[in-house]
């Protein structure tokens, strides 16, 4: 268990009602992903938890998410 650096890429996706913006941040350690609907600290830090939750290794790791 560690921290581990991560990349964020802000892209647009089309909704029922229009454009959102959607974060999704990348595990440099392994490529996983998660996304999140907006591109604020919370959606930051959802798929920070989302990405220890989810890590496809098993591993408990804490992520940098910093914008």
């Amino acid at each position: 268990m560690g921290y581990v650096s991560t990349t964020a890429d802000y892209v647009d996706l089309d909704g029922d009602y229009g454009t959102v913006e959607e974060v999704e941040v990348t595990c440099t350690k392994d490529g996983h992903y998660e996304e999140s609907f907006g591109t604020d600290e919370p959606s930051l830090k959802r798929c920070a938890y989302l990405l220890r939750e989810n890590c496809p290794r098993g591993e408990s790791n804490y992520y940098d998410v910093n914008p």
